[in-house]
């Protein structure tokens, strides 16, 4: 969410409760969900530092590198330059780097993915629309710079290699979304709509970066979470056995998990979420899985964001 949508939490927050009020009291036929208190599986929120680099003011995606330890790469909302921050766990500041040859319009969300010859790229989502104006959105691809961790931090913007882009128009009218998502052994790529009035739409992307050709893409599924709205989703990650996905709103988390045996990813949607507290986050757009698939991080937009990590408990 950009900064000029800021003034309009508060109108938001008066739509919840009204919604809210409305699903208790009419029939409506709304799915039932297999919810479970967040201290059964994972532990309670860590706050484990705060986000230092100034620059960093709308932090509206987080994902955590697969090639080096113990660094986690950021991106700014819309009216920010199209850059990309590293930060390690605790939000100390690791560099600043501007990706050649992308604008920042509406970015949303960030990802990662490991190749085959186990080169990482970094993947961000020009996918926001809240005024539901936009035709074409984007999905940029850059290699993942090199970090430095021996304290000393880049006085200046450095710049990455060119990007790469994939294009995609919906075939159901304009969306807005705030969550991207890439699986990490197909390498497809998930967009997942923000929807007020209803379910999140989840749209699949082909990978084919370069091409100049814009996709048609069409929802697969359909995802609710136990919220109001059920489909104002703002982030979200696959974690990195794809077996799992973990999305959030403003307020709480949530993770699917496909059953056991089944190994086609598409089939986790069908699967009721699972809540999970990730604590106190004034707006929470920004969630990962990190390296182990069993840590959760989240933070928010804002100076000074906090770090956020949940654990996932061992299995009884």
């Amino acid at each position: 969410m950009s900064s000029r949508t800021i003034a309009k939490i508060s109108i938001f927050v008066i739509l919840v409760i009204v919604s809210a009020l409305a699903f208790s009291s009419c029939g409506l036929n709304t799915k039932s969900y297999a919810v479970k208190p967040a201290n059964d599986s994972f532990s309670p929120p860590e706050v484990i530092g705060k986000i230092s680099n100034p620059d960093i003011v709308e932090a509206s995606g987080i994902t955590a590198s697969k090639c080096q330890p113990d660094v986690f790469w950021v991106q700014n909302d819309s009216g920010n330059g199209p850059n990309i921050y590293a930060v390690n766990h605790s939000g100390a500041d690791l560099g600043s780097w501007q990706v050649t040859g992308a604008q920042n319009i509406d970015w949303e969300d960030i990802a990662e993915f490991k190749d085959a010859s186990g080169k990482c790229f970094i993947y961000i989502g020009e996918i926001g629309d809240n005024d539901l104006e936009r035709t074409v959105h984007s999905v940029y691809r850059v290699a993942e710079p090199r970090v430095t961790q021996d304290g000393g931090r880049h006085k200046d913007t450095l710049e990455t290699e060119p990007a790469l882009s994939v294009s995609f128009s919906y075939t159901d009218g304009p969306h807005n979304a705030e969550t991207l998502m890439v699986h990490p052994t197909t390498g497809d790529i998930y967009v997942l709509s923000k929807n007020r009035k209803g379910p999140s739409g989840v749209y699949k992307i082909a990978p084919s970066f370069g091409s100049g050709a814009v996709q048609k893409v069409s929802p697969i599924a359909n995802i609710e979470v136990p919220s109001v709205p059920v489909g104002l989703l703002t982030g979200g990650d696959i974690s990195p056995d794809g077996r799992r996905a973990v999305l959030c709103d403003y307020v709480d988390g949530y993770e699917l998990t496909l059953p056991p045996g089944d190994n086609n990813f598409d089939d986790v949607w069908k699967q009721s979420p699972y809540q999970i507290d990730l604590g106190k986050r004034d707006t929470g757009e920004a969630v990962a899985y990190g390296p182990d698939g069993n840590t959760i991080y989240a933070t928010t937009e804002g100076k000074k964001a906090p770090m956020i990590e949940v654990r996932r408990k061992p299995a009884q």
